[in-house]
């Protein structure tokens, strides 16, 4: 068994969870404890089977209740030193045994499940998505980042599922009432990737055997999951591919998505 569902993904609140056959992890803990635990129950997992929380950066929309759930039920804690060292206030909650340390770019293992960070460009101290390989299986988590370097590429090649970022529609962020500079701040390299960008992603990872993507981490004010959807479609279609050679979901901001049964 290897299984992904997103509990809540948007520019409000982000948790994931991956599930194996003898582990359960939740990558960042973005929304309120009470809304993650629901959110669990209601996929029909308990919070205390979780084995670990993994941390992809120190923004609050991914740490909102880290160290409270870590407190509360005594759930190790995974992230690399520059993001401990820029969360001090959720750091201080999580009990001494229970702050776990992982170098990017370097593989580690949970129980049955391996995982490999890697590198984003997004303004917070070490951000990075993640790989997850289980047996013969590999998904990717790939949200926050301005860009997609060619490391990155590398790194989503030959992954059967992704959950990819798809924040924004550029011509609505143009007319949207944010100032200025945080439009810049979105579009810029260390910013969000566009639902053009995330289409164009998408295309080229069809050629190294991507058969699912979950759109992920749309912006409330500057997109909509229709059209995320139809962009994306538009570019696989544009970049001659067919519709139908790789299904495409779109994560739910407030509530979990289906289950995405990997294997």
């Amino acid at each position: 068994m290897f299984k992904f569902c997103s509990l809540f993904s948007g520019s409000t609140g982000n948790s994931l969870l991956v599930e194996s056959d003898n582990t359960k992890i939740l990558i960042d803990a973005g929304e309120s404890a009470k809304k993650i635990v629901s959110a669990l129950s209601l996929i029909g997992v308990d919070i205390s089977d979780i084995d670990a929380i993994l941390v992809t950066h120190e923004h609050s929309d991914h740490v909102k209740s880290l160290g409270t759930i870590s407190k509360k039920y005594n759930i190790p804690v995974y992230a690399n030193l520059d993001t401990w060292n820029a969360m001090p206030e959720q750091k201080q909650k999580v009990l001494d045994v229970n702050q776990k340390f992982f170098q990017v770019n370097k593989e580690f293992e949970i129980r049955d499940l391996a995982f490999k960070p890697f590198s984003i460009p997004h303004d917070a101290a070490s951000p990075c998505g993640f790989n997850v390989f289980c047996k013969d299986k590999k998904i990717s988590i790939a949200t926050d980042l301005g860009h997609v370097t060619p490391d990155i590429m590398s790194n989503l090649e030959k992954s059967s599922f992704i959950l990819l970022e798809s924040n924004y529609d550029p011509e609505i962020l143009k007319y949207s009432r944010y100032p200025f500079s945080l439009k810049q701040r979105i579009s810029g390299p260390k910013g969000h990737l566009s639902n053009n960008a995330s289409g164009k992603i998408v295309s080229k990872l069809i050629k190294t055997g991507l058969n699912s993507v979950m759109l992920g981490h749309l912006s409330k004010e500057n997109n909509f999951p229709e059209l995320a959807y139809k962009t994306v479609v538009e570019e696989i279609i544009n970049n001659h591919h067919d519709e139908s050679d790789v299904r495409i979901g779109v994560a739910k901001r407030d509530s979990p998505s289906k289950i995405i049964d990997i294997a």
